[in-house]
């Protein structure tokens, strides 16, 4: 009987380990990504080809109902008390969070994406969208006090922190050398569509 017992066991054991080497590959594998900031090289119907900011070659189809939005700079005195951003920040020195850049969102994307999560643009970044319920004029810029559904945020802003807004934008705005912000999922067939861009007007570089 001992004999049979061992005999069972090593089947069970065998299955076991390919299980866990199954779960472990999964875990390593790459996360998808979500979006690709870059510039424009080209567009030939409805494929647009990217170069990323760390150089990497993305093919994307454009969706046939594509969302268009252009980024256009505004002045840190354009964030009023009532303004709904979106603002990347990093932790500071003394604990704090600081701006990284800060786009004010148009009256008609009002709750886009309301409240705080971690960010891709820049190491330990969060993303937070939120209503500005205060801000103080500094020395050196200005520090926001932003609330949104699950809680609030001191956010301060460099007086050299970028701030951009978004204006209604077009198809046409796709073009080679249009530095971009393009907002993509992975189609079944392993290729990459965007229905979702944000290109930067008058040569501005998207921030966020």
């Amino acid at each position: 009987m001992p004999v049979q017992r061992a005999t069972f066991t090593r089947p069970l054991i065998a299955v076991a380990m390919v299980a866990a080497s199954t779960l472990y590959a999964v875990a390593q594998r790459a996360p998808v990504p979500t979006r690709v900031r870059g510039t424009i090289e080209s567009v030939n119907g409805d494929t647009m080809q990217v170069k990323s900011r760390s150089g990497e070659d993305v093919k994307l189809r454009i969706a046939p109902d594509v969302n268009v939005s252009g980024v256009t700079k505004i002045s840190l005195a354009d964030i009023k008390v009532g303004s709904f951003v979106g603002a990347t920040t990093v932790p500071g020195p003394d604990g704090g969070q600081n701006a990284v850049e800060v786009h004010v969102f148009p009256e008609s994307m009002r709750g886009t994406g309301e409240g705080s999560r971690p960010y891709d643009l820049k190491p330990n970044s969060t993303m937070t969208n939120a209503t500005v319920s205060e801000s103080v004029v500094g020395n050196d810029g200005h520090t926001l006090l932003v609330k949104y559904k699950d809680g609030e945020k001191k956010v301060f802003v460099a007086d050299n922190t970028p701030v951009v807004t978004f204006v209604p934008g077009d198809k046409s705005e796709l073009k080679a050398g249009a530095k971009v912000v393009a907002f993509m999922k992975q189609l079944p067939d392993g290729s990459f569509e965007t229905n979702r861009v944000s290109v930067g007007l008058d040569g501005l570089t998207p921030p966020m």
